[in-house]
């Protein structure tokens, strides 16, 4: 890896942990300068943007550090459930990741896609547009997952896949959102036992 791209990674990793916990306007171009160590030059010449637009170039950084985030965290999920054969177990395998990890996440903050969401809905139309693509992209692994299963015979034929997959997901960051504000896992684990004994009623008899 060149010097530019070993420098530009470093900022991504950096810009992800703070973007994830004070939000895109929350974040200074100071706070990067001050996580990198890197001047303001440093991290201008590493995403280039037309006419030198300063707010282009935290934005470019910030749906940089997000696509990374949600890298890591797949990764760290994938890694639990790419081992796993049957499909039902891989989405049971995902709650339990979540409840083991809630106040520990894979980056620090918390879930990148439901804290980006939030802050992006209407101020940030193109950050906004970057949350819903990974939102489609998770929601059509669920519903692949589920389809799967049920070629297997594994899961009921007759479910809603689409539905079961909002709901899948829905469950775990309306879960995720309470136990982070209550910095307790008790509310998340209400959530992940109602959505644990569903994914048990979906299974083939």
């Amino acid at each position: 890896m060149k010097k530019s791209e070993k420098t530009r990674q470093l900022i991504i990793e950096k810009a992800a942990v703070l973007f994830n916990t004070k939000g895109f306007y929350g974040t200074s171009m100071n706070d990067i300068m001050e996580a990198t160590g890197l001047t303001k030059g440093g991290i201008y010449g590493n995403f280039k943007v037309d006419g030198k637009d300063k707010k282009g170039v935290k934005e470019e950084i910030a749906l940089a550090a997000f696509d990374h985030a949600c890298v890591v965290v797949n990764k760290t999920v994938g890694k639990r459930t790419r081992v796993i054969e049957d499909s039902l177990d891989k989405l049971k395998a995902v709650v339990y990741f979540y409840k083991e990890r809630i106040l520990s996440p894979p980056i620090e903050g918390g879930c990148p896609l439901l804290n980006t969401s939030v802050e992006a809905d209407d101020n940030h139309p193109v950050l906004r547009k970057r949350v819903l693509k990974e939102m489609k992209t998770w929601h059509s692994r669920i519903v692949y997952t589920l389809e799967k299963g049920i070629e297997r015979n594994e899961i009921q034929e007759d479910i809603d896949t689409e539905e079961f997959a909002t709901l899948f997901i829905g469950s775990l960051e309306g879960g995720i959102m309470m136990a982070r504000l209550y910095k307790n896992v008790a509310p998340f684990e209400v959530m992940a036992r109602q959505l644990l004994k569903r994914i048990d009623e979906l299974r083939n008899k």
